[in-house]
Order: structure tokens, then sequence, then C-alpha cells
């Protein structure tokens, strides 16, 4: 039981956590962007990329958010799997056009590590839980 509450919670967190920055690209992404890690950021129409990665950090949430609600967590620990290449692929392209190293990994890829590692716990909670039905 405690494990499955953690799970949750930590889950919640990090929906909350992905959701909170989604709305912040897309609302105010000239102050949140800087933060992410790039070197140099687009102006004009360019910049309209953040608009992209805010839809995409909101759609991404509300997946984990459904599954973790109609409790399917053998489906939530997969995608929360899955969605750790989000930023992996985030701080791997700060990498690799000269952005800072400490952001790509010290934000993006702890992220990633925080999410496979809430990702392999819905996955034991949702093992044991078939585990426990299967007894039953």
């Amino acid at each position: 039981m405690a494990r499955r509450i953690t799970a949750d919670a930590l889950t919640v967190l990090s929906v909350l956590f992905v959701f909170s920055f989604g709305l912040q690209y897309l609302l105010t992404p000239g102050a949140v962007a800087p933060s992410m890690g790039f070197a140099h950021w687009p102006t004009g129409e360019a910049a309209e990329f953040l608009s992209v990665k805010g839809a995409r950090d909101l759609g991404s949430a509300v997946v984990l958010l459904v599954l973790l609600l109609i409790r399917e967590r053998r489906a939530l620990g997969w995608a929360l799997l899955a969605t750790a290449l989000i930023p992996i692929g985030d701080g791997t392209l700060i990498l690799v056009h000269g952005g800072s190293a400490a952001a790509a990994l010290g934000v993006h890829y702890a992220t990633a590590v925080g999410v496979v590692l809430i990702g392999l716990l819905q996955l034991s909670v949702a093992k044991r839980a078939k585990r426990s039905e299967a007894a039953a």
C-alpha cells in the first residue's frame, strides 16, 4: 500500500511539474525559455516553437494523468518510461547546439532519471497488484 501511495504521489507531482511547464511555455514563453539551457533563442516567428513545446508538455501530462485516474498502472508505467525520452531528447539537443551542459545534465537528464524511476515504480505496483489478484 505504501508503495502504491508513493508511486501515485510521485506521478501526480511529475504530472503537475510537466503541466506547469507546458502552461508557462504557452502563456509566457520568453520568461521560462532561458531556463531550458539553449545558448541562443530564436526571435520573431521562429520563437513559435516554444508553443509547440508547451503543447507537447500539456499533452504528455494529460495522458499520464488519465492513465493514473483510470488506474491503468501497467500502461502508466510504460507511458512514463516512454515519456522519459522527451527530456533525454531536450538535453541532447541542448548539448548538440552548444547550450548549457549544467542544464542538460542537471535539469533534463535528471528529470529523465526521475521519470524512469517513477515508471519502474508504477510497473512494480502493477505487478504486485496482479499477483494479489491471482492469489485471491
